[in-house]
C-alpha cells in the first residue's frame, strides 16, 4: 500500500508556525545519525576490482550474492557504469550474511573464479550469479560448470574451506564500518546504505568528481588519486547529532481507529486510556517517541495501554523488512522485545541484525525466517498502513489517544496533558455505569469523535484561479490550451520524482501544455526556503530553469556553497547573485507563492493547479493533463 508522503502532511507547513517550541522542558538526550558526508577508509588492496585505474571515482560494493536487495541494485550499477564511462571504477567486498544458506557457497564459487581467472573471470561470474532466478546449491554447482571452473579445484576449495578467511576478512572490514547488511556502497568512502536509486548515486558521485579534480590540481598522481582520498578515512560509524524533530502538532481532532484482537499491545488489557502509536522502524523521530512512551507507561501503571500499528514510510529502505522481522516475532510472542531491539540501534537495521535479535529472543529460528518471507506478513503491515492513510494519520510518528489525533514525537508534559483529560472522561463515565470492558475504548473513542469539532470542508478541486505574473517561470508556449500551476519545494524528494512526468508529459504535448513554477518552500525542510531564494536570485538573471534543474540534480547537497558554484557554472554575475539571495525582494516573492498555494487550498508538495484543477502529487497527473486537453481541443472546434 503506497502511502501519501511525509511532504504532503495536510496543512502541516502552516500549522508549523503556531506552536513555538514547550518553555521549561528537560533537554532530552540528542539523537545520533550517521554523517553522510563522512568517508571511511576502505582499502581496495588485493580485492577484485572492474574499470579504468585512473578513474576518479571508486565504488565499493559489500554484498550477498544471496540478498534480494543486492540483485536489485545491480542495474543502477551498471546504469552508473555507463553514464560515467572511464570516470567510475568497481571493487568488492564479501558480506554473506548468515540467514542466507547459500551466500557463502556463492562467495567460494566466486572466489574460485577470481584465483583460476583473475579479475575478469570474477566479475564475469559475479554478475552470473545475480542473474540466476535463485540461488542453491545445484545452480552453482551448474554455473560452475558453464563457466569452466576447475571441479576438482572447486571441491577441494568447498571441503577445505579455503576461501572461508578470506570471506571473512571482507567482512570484518566492512561490518567495523557499520555496513552490517546488504547492499552498502562506499563510493570514495562515503557510504551508501541499500538499494538506493541512480539519482542518490549520482548525487555522491558528482560530488566526489568534483572532489578529485581539485585534488588533482594539488599535484597528486592518478594513481595515488583513491588511497588520498580515503587516507584519513574513518575506520568505524562517524556519529552526528540528528536534526531537530519538526515541532509536533497539538491534538487534531478525532477519528475511530479500529484494533484487531492480535494487535501488539501493552499495559492493561483493560484501560481507561488507550494510545494508537503509528510508527516506522526506521523513523528518527519515531524513535524519539520510545523513551516518553516508557515514562508514560512508568506513570500511568494500569490506566494506560499501548498498541502498535505498523507505518513504514516508503523512504525508509529499512523500515519494512525490520516491520517483517517484528511481526514474524509478534507470531511467537516476543513482538516488544523485538521492537526493543529494533529501535535500540536504528542504525544497525539489516537482516543479518533481525536474525540476530531473534537468536538473542530465543525464536524458533525455522519459523522465523519462513514466516519473515510469508505473504501474510506484508499483508497485514500493508492492513495497517491502508489503516493509517484512512485515519490521515500522514506522517510518523502519529498517536491516537483514546482516538484523539497527536502527531510528531511530542514531549511527556504534552501526552500528560491528554492522558489526565482522558482519565477524568473515563472516571465520569463509569461514575456513570459505564463499564470498563471490552467495549470500553469504542464508547469513549465514540464519545471523542461526536465532541470533535467538524472537519472543515476540504478545498474545492476544480475552478482554483491561480494569478501568474508575467516574470513566473515558465516552460512551454505562452498560449498553450493547458497550464499547470506547479507548487513545489527543492528539498522534498517526491517534487524530485515529479520531474520524470513533466518531462514525458513536455515531449509528449509540445506546444499545447506550458508548466509554471511556484515556491512552496516546507517549514520542515530548513534547505528548502535558502535553495527557493538561489533559484529566484538566478530567474533576475534569466537562469531559473538552470538552477531548478542544477538544484534538483543535487538534492542531497542543498548548501549555500553549492548554490554559489552553480551560480559561477551558469556564468552569473556573482556579486548580483548574492545581493539578490539576501534581498527582502526576493524573499517576498517566495511568501507570495506561498500565500498563493494557501488560498488554493494548497496543502502539500508537489501540488499542480491544471487548468484550474487541483492535483496533489504526479501520480495522475498526467491524466488530469490529457482530460484537460480534450476539453479545450472540444471548446476550439
Amino acid at each position: 500500500m503506497r502511502k501519501v508522503s511525509a511532504c504532503l502532511w495536510p496543512g502541516l507547513a502552516a500549522a508549523l508556525s503556531l506552536y513555538p517550541s514547550l518553555a521549561g522542558a528537560a533537554p532530552a538526550e540528542p539523537a545520533q545519525v550517521e554523517d553522510p558526508k563522512a568517508v571511511y577508509r576502505v582499502p581496495i588492496e588485493d580485492t577484485p576490482v572492474r574499470g579504468p585505474g585512473d578513474a576518479l571515482v571508486t565504488i565499493v560494493e559489500s554484498v550477498d550474492f544471496e540478498c534480494p536487495f543486492c540483485k536489485r541494485a545491480m542495474p543502477t550499477l551498471k546504469q552508473i557504469e555507463q553514464a560515467y564511462p572511464g570516470k567510475v571504477r568497481f571493487a568488492f567486498r564479501h558480506n554473506p550474511l548468515s540467514m542466507h544458506p547459500h551466500a557463502l557457497l556463492a562467495a567460494t564459487v566466486a572466489e574460485e573464479a577470481r584465483v583460476e581467472g583473475g579479475n575478469d573471470k570474477f566479475w564475469a561470474l559475479h554478475d552470473q550469479l545475480f542473474a540466476l532466478p535463485s540461488l542453491d546449491a545445484q545452480a552453482l554447482v551448474k554455473l560452475a560448470g558453464e563457466s569452466g571452473l576447475d571441479e576438482e579445484a572447486l571441491k577441494s576449495s568447498i571441503q577445505t574451506s579455503r576461501y572461508v578467511e578470506r570471506v571473512r576478512r571482507d567482512q570484518n572490514l566492512v561490518n567495523a564500518l557499520g555496513a552490517t547488511g546488504t547492499p552498502t556502497f562506499f563510493v570514495n568512502g562515503r557510504k551508501l546504505v541499500g538499494a538506493q536509486p541512480y539519482q542518490a548515486f549520482k548525487a555522491v558521485i558528482d560530488e566526489e568528481i568534483q572532489k578529485a579534480e581539485a585534488l588533482l590540481k594539488t599535484g597528486v598522481a592518478i594513481a595515488d588519486l583513491y588511497a588520498s582520498t580515503i587516507e584519513r578515512g574513518a575506520t568505524a560509524p562517524v556519529m552526528v547529532a540528528a536534526p531537530p524533530a519538526p515541532p509536533a502538532l497539538l491534538t487534531d481532532g478525532a477519528t475511530r481507529v479500529a484494533l484487531r484482537p492480535d494487535d501488539p499491545l501493552k499495559g492493561a488489557r483493560l484501560a481507561p486510556v488507550t494510545i494508537v502509536l503509528f510508527s516506522d522502524f526506521q523513523c528518527p523521530f519515531c524513535s524519539r517517541i520510545e523513551p516518553t512512551l516508557k515514562q508514560v507507561e512508568a506513570s500511568y501503571a494500569g490506566k494506560v495501554r499501548i498498541a502498535w500499528k505498523h507505518d513504514p514510510l516508503p523512504f525508509h529502505p529499512n523500515a519494512l523488512p525490520a516491520a517483517m522481522a517484528a511481526e514474524a516475532a509478534r507470531v511467537q510472542g516476543r513482538f516488544w522485545p523485538m521492537h526493543d531491539k529494533l529501535f535500540a540501534d536504528q542504525q544497525a537495521l539489516s537482516e543479518a541484525s533481525y536474525s540476530k535479535y531473534a537468536q538473542e529472543l530465543g525464536l524458533r529460528m525455522d519459523r522465523f525466517r519462513s514466516d519473515v518471507a510469508k505473504p501474510w506478513v506484508a499483508a497485514r503491515i500493508a492492513e495497517d498502513q491502508k489503516l493509517a492513510a484512512s485515519v490521515g494519520a500522514t506522517g510518523t510518528p502519529t498517536l491516537y489517544l483514546n482516538c484523539r489525533k497527536m502527531v510528531g514525537a511530542q514531549p511527556f508534559e504534552s501526552l500528560k496533558a491528554v492522558i489526565d483529560e482522558e482519565i477524568g472522561k473515563a472516571e465520569a463515565m463509569m461514575a456513570r455505569g459505564v463499564k470498563l470492558d471490552a467495549g470500553f475504548y469504542d464508547r469513549i473513542c465514540a464519545a471523542n469523535v461526536a465532541a470533535a469539532p467538524a472537519a472543515a470542508a476540504p478545498p474545492p478541486r476544480t475552478g482554483i484561479a491561480v494569478a501568474l505574473r508575467p516574470d513566473d517561470p515558465a516552460r512551454g508556449a505562452e498560449r498553450a490550451r493547458v497550464t499547470v500551476v506547479e507548487f513545489a519545494d527543492f528539498q522534498c524528494p517526491f517534487c524530485s520524482r515529479a520531474l520524470a512526468p513533466l518531462g514525458e508529459i513536455a515531449q509528449a504535448y509540445g506546444k499545447e501544455v506550458r508548466v509554471v513554477f511556484k515556491h512552496m518552500p516546507l517549514a520542515f525542510h530548513p534547505n528548502a526556503l535558502p535553495a527557493a531564494l538561489a533559484a529566484e536570485a538566478a530567474r533576475q538573471q534569466g537562469k531559473f530553469w538552470e538552477m531548478h534543474d542544477a538544484i534538483f540534480a543535487h538534492q542531497q547537497a542543498l548548501s549555500d556553497a553549492a548554490y554559489a558554484e552553480y551560480a559561477e557554472e551558469l556564468k552569473l554575475d556573482l556579486a548580483r547573485f548574492k545581493s539578490a539571495l539576501v534581498d527582502p525582494a526576493t524573499r517576498k516573492r517566495v511568501e507570495e507563492d506561498l500565500a498563493q498555494a494557501r488560498s488554493a487550498g494548497v496543502t502539500g508538495t508537489p501540488s499542480f493547479v491544471v487548468n484550474g484543477e487541483l492535483v496533489l502529487g504526479s501520480g495522475s497527473l498526467r491524466r488530469v493533463v490529457e482530460e484537460q486537453l480534450k476539453k479545450a481541443r472540444l471548446a476550439h472546434r
